[in-house]
């Protein structure tokens, strides 16, 4: 292996000692079924490698950039009725605790920003850090890397899903093709609630996933390709990286992150 100098894991206590660091990038993912076809953990893979290739891209700028080891379990509360299914499940408020943990760790180390990178659907963060912000030592921003990808996904994808979908397996081709075993996936329909409101997107719900899913798949899968993968990849490294070189390189000020 060789050692990435923006890389905690990777790095010596000599290491961390010689750099000033201004950011940290924590992941976030999930350990799920998706689909028949997809590997449980595909929710870490994809988010690991936005983060690698993202902190590099910043590092080789000038950013003092530290990627942080990723969070495996996310929030799958709504995963424990499917049959057969094994979700590593953590509740939000679990997420709250480890997010006030981690701050306050890089607080007293003197890093003053962090970014929540997040690779899970269930994993509401934004209102965690709402929770945190009044007392927080740390500037705390969320990113959704599927929300920040969305124009891309609707450039490069032609039927682009939620959940398993053709976005998910197109980057699991490129990133771990002997894990994907597309042949068995099914087509990822979701049912139809008796509720309009819920069908119309104007009611927001917790899922049942056993019920709104056949197999934990939420669109078709079948359109993906591996290179329609590592194009979305190499766009959203390119995208992320530049945004974290200006986070990272921003003035700290009483007024940051504003002019």
């Amino acid at each position: 292996m060789i050692p990435k100098p923006y890389v905690l894991s990777h790095l010596t206590l000599d290491d961390v000692r010689a750099t000033r660091w201004n950011l940290a990038v924590l992941p976030f993912g999930a350990t799920e079924p998706h689909n028949l076809h997809l590997p449980y953990g595909i929710d870490c893979f994809q988010v690991e490698a936005i983060a690698d290739g993202a902190c590099a891209k910043a590092w080789e700028k000038g950013a003092k950039v530290l990627l942080l080891p990723t969070i495996p379990v996310g929030v799958n509360t709504n995963y424990f009725k499917v049959p057969g299914a094994v979700a590593l499940s953590f509740n939000p408020s679990t997420l709250l605790a480890i997010i006030r943990d981690i701050t306050d760790s890089l607080a007293r180390q003197g890093i003053d920003r962090l970014l929540l990178l997040n690779g899970h659907g269930g994993n509401e963060l934004k209102p965690l850090v709402r929770e945190l912000h009044a007392d927080a030592k740390v500037f705390v921003a969320v990113c959704d890397w599927f929300r920040m990808a969305s124009d891309l996904i609707g450039d490069i994808m032609e039927k682009p899903g939620e959940h398993a979908d053709e976005t998910e397996t197109s980057l699991a081709m490129a990133l771990v093709p002997e894990l994907v075993k597309k042949e068995r996936a099914d087509a990822g329909t979701l049912s139809r609630s008796t509720v309009d409101g819920i069908n119309k997107g104007w009611f927001s719900i917790t899922r049942p996933w056993h019920l709104a899913t056949t197999n934990t798949g939420a669109g078709d899968p079948a359109l993906a390709t591996a290179e329609k993968g590592h194009q979305l990849l190499k766009g959203l490294v390119s995208r992320l990286g530049d945004a974290l070189h200006q986070f990272s390189e921003a003035p700290r000020s009483d007024r940051f992150p504003y002019a």
